[in-house]
């Protein structure tokens, strides 16, 4: 928290700065640097180096966003950068002005070919979202990851039913196999498994718990599910709850697959997991509580890679889902479920076109909905339901033609002010020259 401060107040410093700096170079004032403002700008620099190293390091993963957000935002940074270009130009002609001829042609050259790359950049600009309104694709369907984890404890009854108020399309959810052989719901299956989301703690601080293997449904059940969301707030919405959810949420216990099964069947909802039980019958003890409950086949969205020949044998209802576009052509598959960033705009729209549904994972940003939308993805599982329920357009829609026409009439707009810039500054130059060659041939006029 105090690097986030610290980077803050001195992102503010150094803009302030960059703006007083031109300011003076405005009015032509010699640019002092106290030797203060040099040791917080060096200070800035190592924070702002810092932080990239370590965002890189540690978020590698998230630097594949990057791309994506570029596609969502592009055409609005060449609007803004082509503003910048304009106003910072009147200070590149005169610094032009004033150059001597060998930096002049070093200022021209550079201050060109920045211009002709904002300029033309748009060229290179493919946005999903460059599309006419009629040819949008129709909005992706929700899926609740965990339930709506936002607005109550991850893998609760609660959680699932908040989710069913966002209209999601399926349940997505964990699976693991007790002692007992009864199936529950857990995301968290490495050592200490029940720690993060339980008060296994607090009740036995001495004892760790490694493998869903180690405890019996009623163990599991005996435990708090949901004092550690109002206490961790791992979302920053707490504080949104009503003092009813909140009771609500404090009272949660770790749910069955079954009850969850007979939640959905009486929704007429889907479920998808993730099964996490490597046990030599989980996928058979797994299958068998799924039969069992009378849940309409078709409403089940198979993951688990294990032992899939034989869950088709026994359920060819089911809907089979792969993770990867390998496993989906070999089996003849028609659902992926994928991470959001793993294929291109034009892959999804091709895979749409071979009649294949595409999911993906996690999406929680409306910018990132929007932008998958326009790209066609049949549905996304998220975290924030609740927000992404009411969305009823993309963030912006703009069929190409009217693009290109925006960002046409802006570069000529900008050209024109920028060569009017010029001119002044010429002249204004050319008269300074002129009266101080008629103070040099008159000394007595005053200086």
């Amino acid at each position: 928290m105090v690097v986030f401060i610290m980077s803050g107040v001195l992102t503010s410093y150094c803009v302030l700065l960059l703006l007083f700096a031109l300011v003076q170079l405005t009015l032509r004032e010699k640019l002092d640097l106290h030797v203060l403002h040099k040791v917080f700008l060096f200070l800035s620099m190592a924070i702002f180096i810092g932080g990239g190293v370590a965002f890189t390091c540690h978020w590698k993963k998230e630097l594949t966003t990057v791309p994506l957000l570029l596609q969502a935002t592009a055409p609005f940074l060449q609007f803004g950068a082509v503003g910048a270009l304009t106003l910072l130009s009147w200070i590149i002609f005169q610094s032009f002005n004033a150059a001597k001829k060998g930096s002049k042609f070093l200022i021209a050259l550079i201050f060109l070919v920045v211009s002709a790359a904002i300029f033309l950049c748009p060229l290179l600009i493919k946005s999903p979202c460059l599309i006419a309104v009629e040819e949008l694709p129709e909005k992706p369907k929700l899926i609740g990851h965990r339930g709506a984890p936002m607005s109550a404890p991850e893998n609760t009854l609660m959680s699932f039913n908040k989710s069913i108020e966002c209209g999601v399309l399926a349940f997505e959810t964990d699976v693991q196999i007790s002692k007992d052989k009864a199936a529950f719901l857990m995301h968290d299956h490495k050592p200490g498994f029940l720690e993060r989301t339980t008060n296994v703690k607090a009740k036995f601080p001495h004892t760790t718990f490694n493998q869903s293997s180690d405890v019996t449904l009623n163990f599991l059940q005996s435990l708090n599910a949901g004092e550690w969301f109002l206490k961790t707030d791992p979302h920053q919405t707490v504080s949104q709850l009503s003092a009813e959810d909140k009771m609500t949420a404090k009272n949660q216990v770790i749910p069955s697959l079954l009850q969850l099964l007979q939640l959905a069947k009486r929704h007429k909802i889907s479920v998808i997991f993730d099964l996490y039980s490597f046990g030599e019958n989980d996928t058979e003890i797994t299958l068998d509580i799924i039969l069992d409950s009378g849940i309409n086949q078709s409403l089940i969205y198979w993951l688990p890679p294990q032992r899939r020949e034989y869950v088709k044998r026994r359920a060819p209802g089911f809907i089979q889902v792969y993770s990867n576009e390998s496993d989906l052509i070999n089996h003849n598959g028609r659902y992926l479920n994928v991470v959001y960033n793993a294929l291109s705009r034009d892959k999804i729209r091709e895979l749409r076109r071979q009649n294949v549904s595409v999911n993906l994972w996690v999406v929680n940003e409306r910018w990132l909905f929007s932008l998958l939308w326009c790209a066609g993805a049949s549905s996304v599982t998220t975290n924030s339901c609740h927000l992404l329920k009411d969305m009823e357009h993309p963030d912006w829609v703009m069929t190409p033609s009217t693009y290109m026409a925006i960002w046409i009439s802006l570069d000529v707009i900008s050209v024109l002010i920028m060569i009017c810039l010029y001119v002044i500054q010429l002249k204004h130059s050319t008269s300074r020259h002129e009266t101080h060659g008629r103070k040099e041939q008159i000394p007595f006029l005053p200086r």
